[in-house]
């Protein structure tokens, strides 16, 4: 199979204008942050309005952390999402009965500060897995990501999994190139990085980034045919 650009997932998107914006600009996901305390937290009306809008266009994607699976369930259900992303300390068998219960499928996300931390997603069975940034100071770390801060992305080849990666972590127009050279991910996904503000997009940054992953050096990109498959990538849901 040719190498292709990674897709482009955005993040931490709480308008129905700035979620347009990243659908027209070849999105393959949107992120729409459902946690209390984080500066991006997205309101369900307006997490409505997104997915009412651009269903069947775009993967629609939740971001939990820590949340119970019945409220998970019924906001998926309500919102029609077709994607959860777990940022939390839920476990193997939590991921698979949200995956049972929603119909959805699952990333599973873990913050990275050193090798461990990537293998320990080998007993995650989800649809992908998303390497984040584990931020040094303790504020940051409650955050769950959205904080700015990359990671070494040569600690991705430390992966013996064959799930599809979505790199995640301070990825902005001007490292994003170098990233998905060093970690190779069948995904990208920003949210600081091409902010104004936290939970506003800035519709320059967020061109530059999607032209810098479409001008990445595309010998570095690995995205097996039976990996894609088997994860159902394609057409959104």
């Amino acid at each position: 199979m040719p190498a292709t650009s990674p897709h482009v997932k955005v993040c931490g998107l709480t308008s129905l204008h700035d979620a347009e914006m990243a659908t027209s600009l070849g999105a393959w996901a949107l992120g729409m942050v459902f946690f209390a305390s984080s500066p991006r937290r997205c309101s369900l009306q307006e997490a409505q309005r997104i997915c009412s809008r651009l269903r069947r266009r775009v993967e629609l994607c939740g971001v939990f952390v820590n949340e119970s699976l019945e409220r998970l369930v019924a906001i998926s259900e309500e919102l029609g999402l077709s994607m959860l992303q777990l940022h939390g300390d839920e476990g193997p068998a939590f991921c698979a009965e949200a995956a049972r219960r929603s119909g959805a499928r699952v990333i599973k996300a873990v913050q990275v500060a050193d090798g461990g931390d990537v293998r320990q997603l080998e007993r995650f069975h989800t649809d992908f897995h998303l390497l984040d940034t584990r931020s040094s100071a303790p504020r940051s770390r409650q955050l769950r990501g959205g904080t700015g801060e990359s990671f070494d992305w040569r600690l991705a080849s430390s992966r013996r999994s064959r799930t599809p990666l979505i790199l995640s972590g301070g990825l902005s127009a001007e490292n994003v190139s170098e990233a998905i050279a060093v970690a190779r991910p069948f995904a990208v996904d920003t949210a600081s990085g091409t902010e104004q503000a936290p939970g506003r997009k800035d519709a320059r940054k967020l061109r530059d980034f999607f032209g810098a992953v479409a001008a990445a050096p595309l010998d570095g990109v690995r995205a097996s045919g039976e990996a894609m498959g088997r994860a159902g990538i394609g057409q959104p849901a």
